[in-house]
């Protein structure tokens, strides 16, 4: 038995001491250095060998043997698209997210639906909870194994006993190992667990997918080293107020972060969304002032979302601006150009901004809707629900064009709208579009062509 000793590891960061501090020197946090005992040991849980390895031998890029990546499908078109075609054998996939968001029923949803050996290891639900939980889905697969289990030493004795083609754990801060002499959840225990299931995933070429609480920040709980160990970290967000979830890869060794898959959280599981541009935007029997819809981009997949704006007179005297799923500070910068620049009077107006459907829009690609919903709304006349908008503004209130305009312009094309408003400077391969496209250099010219 090798000596236990004790180290010190920020809960923030990860980093260790050999002495405790009040400051982490890496990530400059207070009061997150905690003592852990830890215990190092040569062997390790899964199947250390005692033959001496050579060290590799450098050799020329050129004479390296490309092999393309064996993917299984999981049944999931969303999660396929944003994995880049499925899952790489041997992976190890980290799904990260708020409690209640949905992890484990996508997970257990993607283990009944796929034609495969599946162990599913649960750490924080039972048997039975898990079987009721698949009772809801309405899916079986003969082939799914649940394991109630914490002790990755039992784990991988169950794991050589049936020899599963896909291991689920929900979730990885539950487990512990014995060769760590420190509680489930902690840093070192996280590191080690995670380790171990690495080194089982590559040396068996089998597909690991680990399910990961976050903290308060919204980042996943644990060192950060646990995101550079793995090789996929999947984000899953949402509004709890709302039935829509976004999957988004926030690391991917196998494919592009830039995908993006919708689900819609239903009584009988997650729900894939074809085509989202038809739920994100409101059905109205009449025009209403202050919509306006804008041709965005979530990674590579556009979208038609609407954005709802609320002007009116300031009553406790210093104006509001509130936004909901759009950055603050970018609308209060475009009220500035739409006072200064275009001379719009709104700085004694309160102004309400709303992007509907309950989803967070970072594309500066919106900015021309936004500034149309303002002003209809400060006008009060409605804007054509045909019509959308897809420029950015800049400081001096010119018109700015965006990335990939043309798919934005199919996009809408594809809906039904009859008129889109982009940049004047925007470079278009072709002219022969069925939607009207209107290029404007100015907010006063996207003012006239709507109002007067």
């Amino acid at each position: 038995m090798a000596k236990t000793k004790t180290s010190f590891f920020c809960q923030n960061c990860g980093a260790q001491y050999a002495k405790w501090l009040g400051q982490c020197k890496s990530c400059n946090e207070w009061n997150t250095i905690v003592e852990e005992i830890i215990q190092k040991e040569e062997k390790r849980a899964w199947k250390q060998t005692s033959k001496i390895k050579k060290a590799n031998k450098a050799v020329k890029i050129n004479e390296i043997a490309t092999v393309k990546e064996d993917r299984v499908s999981t049944k999931n078109n969303e999660l396929n698209r944003v994995l880049g075609g499925g899952l790489v054998k041997g992976s190890v996939v980290l799904l990260g997210g708020e409690p209640g968001i949905g992890k484990s029923t996508l997970v257990l949803q993607i283990a009944l639906s796929i034609q495969k050996k599946v162990l599913y290891v649960s750490g924080e639900e039972s048997q039975a909870q898990i079987k009721m939980r698949a009772e809801r889905l309405k899916k079986t697969n003969e082939n799914c194994f649940v394991l109630t289990e914490t002790n990755t030493q039992n784990i991988f004795r169950t794991i050589e006993e049936f020899t599963p083609e896909i291991v689920v754990i929900d979730s990885i801060q539950t487990l512990h190992t014995d060769y760590i002499e420190s509680a489930a959840g902690s840093i070192s225990q996280i590191r080690e667990t995670t380790a171990e299931l690495i080194k089982f995933a590559k040396e068996t070429a089998t597909p690991v997918i680990l399910i990961g609480h976050i903290t308060k920040d919204g980042n996943i709980a644990g060192p950060k080293i646990l995101e550079h160990m793995v090789d996929v970290v999947l984000q899953f967000e949402g509004d709890r107020n709302h039935v829509y979830r976004i999957l988004r890869a926030q690391k991917n060794r196998y494919g592009s972060t830039s995908e993006l898959g919708i689900y819609e959280m239903l009584n009988n599981g997650l729900n894939e969304i074809i085509n989202p541009s038809e739920i994100l935007i409101s059905q109205k029997d009449t025009d209403i002032s202050g919509t306006a819809i804008a041709a965005t981009l979530e990674g590579v997949r556009p979208l038609m979302i609407e954005v709802q704006a609320l002007v009116s007179t300031a009553v406790y005297g210093t104006p509001q601006r509130s936004t909901t799923g759009y950055d603050t500070k970018r609308l209060n910068m475009l009220l500035a150009v739409l006072e200064k620049r275009a001379g719009f009077r709104l700085g004694a107006k309160d102004v309400f901004l709303n992007i509907t459907g309950g989803i967070k829009v970072d594309d500066p690609a919106i900015d021309l809707a936004v500034i149309s919903a303002i002003l209809a709304s400060n006008e009060d006349e409605a804007i054509a629900q045909d019509f959308c908008f897809a420029a950015e503004i800049g400081l001096t209130g010119e018109i700015r064009p965006v990335r990939k305009v043309e798919q934005r312009i199919l996009e809408a094309e594809k809906l039904g709208f009859s008129k889109i408003f982009i940049s004047k400077f925007n470079k278009l391969s072709k002219d022969n579009f069925t939607i009207k496209v209107v290029k404007v250099t100015k907010v006063e010219d996207v003012f006239s062509n709507l109002f007067v």
